[in-house]
């Protein structure tokens, strides 16, 4: 399970070590739509790699100035934009 990169092993706690913020920060991003922690039996959010690596994109875009909402928007795009250049190949390859 832990080579996952979807598998919630991180904690709130930990995820914001991990990311060097604050767990207001990741609150934050859960209600601007860029990430959606799985919850725990006893509710709390728990977080995967990939998660994290998009928490970390986000808090390093807002460390250089970029507003949160602009920041989410940009990954969100490039995100989309990745997803279609693999599909693009994988179409060319076929």
């Amino acid at each position: 399970m832990l080579d996952d990169e979807d598998y919630p092993a991180y904690t709130m706690g930990r995820a914001a070590e991990i990311i060097g913020c604050s767990p207001e920060f990741l609150r934050r991003l859960g209600e601007a739509k860029l990430i959606d922690p799985h919850r725990s039996g006893g509710g709390h959010r728990r977080y995967s790699r990939y998660q994290i690596r998009l928490a970390a994109r986000a808090r390093e875009m807002c460390d250089h100035g970029t507003d949160m909402a602009s920041a989410v928007r940009i990954i969100i795009l490039e995100d989309q934009l990745e997803e279609a250049l693999r599909h693009n190949q994988s179409d060319q390859a076929h």
